[in-house]
């Protein structure tokens, strides 16, 4: 039998995701992806893959997970997610080692919205379009007629895992969730009033509860334009917050398309994507504006805390409490 992991339940909206799609927007494909490609790189780290593997992305709650190998080190980062093992908790931002039929749950956030399971040595599965990222609305994924959803069975790239001793990642935060969430002006702010923009950057917004992988809807006070709410159509990327004609703001995320024809009034940095990416429907959310230069200094920031992530775990044992 090939070494699996199988879904003995699963919630909706868990696909498998790894860093993008890209080459193809040109053709109007997204470059999907993970959502927060902070954690997904964090979770890799933490079971001793290349940042970049494939994860399975978790939206709010998991579900359970029954392991058909000799081993497997697996590990679960992003949100704050309840995590056990066979109905031991072990949490979350470390790697714990599976062994065959122990049964892995993740829980109900209670924290953020996405986690990311990364599993050591990967799926055993082959790329579409250069990637194992999942782009639903299209049916791009690399598991053709088969969603992840209860029952499904994903193969794995190695049937144990290395002996070697368990870790975790010391997480602290770059900035609070609750910050607001930095944005450079553009590039269509000029479609705005002054009094339009000066809303944009003042007051807060609910996000939507229809609000998705493709964009972030949010409710609250009308952003008012000064020329036409419509732009022949262009390139949007991202963190493209356009505002239609209605001047409620929408955040374009991972799935969106590559093209839109409503003013851009403002782009969220990079830097702080992940963050956004773990605000739930429901949660405010404000704007601050920073000049492109701040925008690659935070950006920079992020890289450099990703980067050094192998220097900072830690055994498994220097989080135990100590007998007294």
């Amino acid at each position: 039998m090939s070494p699996s992991l199988r879904l003995v339940e699963a919630f909706p909206a868990m696909t498998l995701q790894d860093l993008g799609r890209f080459g193809f927007q040109r053709f109007g494909v997204p470059p999907a992806g993970a959502i927060d490609a902070q954690s997904l790189q964090a979770a890799n780290m933490i079971v001793g893959n290349a940042p970049g593997m494939a994860c399975i992305e978790i939206t709010l709650r998991g579900g359970s997970f029954a392991l058909d190998a000799e081993s497997a080190r697996v590990a679960v980062a992003g949100g704050q997610f309840p995590v056990s093992v066979n109905g031991a908790v072990v949490g979350p931002w470390r790697s714990v080692l599976l062994r065959r039929g122990d049964r892995l749950s993740i829980g109900m956030a209670f924290a953020g919205v996405r986690g990311y399971l990364a599993v050591e040595g990967g799926f055993a599965v082959e790329p579409f379009m250069g990637s194992h990222s999942s782009y639903l609305r299209a049916g791009m994924m690399s598991l053709p007629g088969q969603p992840l959803a209860s029952g499904a069975v994903l193969p794995l790239a190695r049937a144990a895992a290395e002996e070697r001793p368990e870790v975790a990642l010391p997480v602290a935060e770059l900035r609070r969730p609750e910050d607001p969430m930095r944005v450079v002006l553009g590039p269509q702010d000029d479609y705005f009033s002054r009094e339009g923009v000066r809303t944009f950057l003042s007051r807060a917004f609910r996000i939507a509860a229809d609000s998705d992988r493709m964009g972030y809807r949010l409710s609250g006070p009308t952003i008012q334009h000064a020329r036409s709410p419509n732009v022949v159509s262009d390139g949007s990327t991202f963190g493209s917050v356009q505002v239609p004609g209605a001047g409620h703001p929408i955040i374009l995320m991972v799935d969106r398309g590559t093209t839109g024809g409503y003013p851009k009034i403002a782009t969220v940095i990079g830097a702080d994507l992940p963050r956004l990416a773990q605000r739930r429907p429901g949660e405010f959310l404000r704007f601050q504006a920073v000049s492109i230069e701040e925008a690659h200094a935070a950006l920079l920031l992020q890289r450099s805390w990703i980067d050094g992530i192998p220097r900072r775990l830690l055994p498994v044992d220097a989080f135990l409490p100590r007998p007294r």
